[in-house]
């Protein structure tokens, strides 16, 4: 990666940039794996204004390269959330730095052991963080992998 990413506790004012970057990803990574209801159902969770409920509740990051925001992430308890980045920004280890963060957020607050819902299109990625299949949850046709990793001292 030629800039460095920066990874901060995302403002309100980054609503809107958290809201495109998911719903970039959402119909640009996502659609390979889940169909245009699922993605357009998922994508209603995401506003800024359904981001901004989110925010109240989780602690949000967000990556940024030359001032723009390319990912996010969330913590909720001892529940990593809402894990994205720009689709044309995959790949450069954004993803890595945000999961990084998230889990020094989470060792900081004294959790042992983190847990994440992945899409299907995530696993892999999960996967090589050393996050393990607990299994599987189906909704209608939405599947979701729950993996989880215990945090290192």
């Amino acid at each position: 990666m030629s800039e460095t990413c920066q990874v901060r506790q995302a403002l309100e004012t980054d609503a809107p940039a958290i809201s495109r970057v998911i719903v970039q990803a959402l119909r640009t990574s996502n659609s390979q794996d889940y169909s245009p209801a699922v993605i357009a159902r998922v994508e209603q969770s995401f506003s800024p204004e359904a981001l901004l409920g989110l925010m109240a509740r989780r602690q949000v990051v967000v990556a940024q390269l030359g001032g723009q925001v390319v990912g996010t992430a969330s913590l909720e308890g001892d529940v990593v959330r809402t894990v994205f980045v720009a689709p044309d920004r995959q790949g450069l280890g954004i993803g890595r730095a945000l999961m990084l963060h998230v889990e020094e957020l989470a060792g900081a607050s004294g959790v042992q052991a983190l847990r994440v819902p992945s899409s299907l299109t995530a696993q892999a990625f999960y996967a090589r963080l050393g996050y393990a299949v607990v299994r599987e949850v189906v909704e209608g046709e939405e599947r979701t992998i729950v993996m989880a990793r215990a945090l290192g001292r």
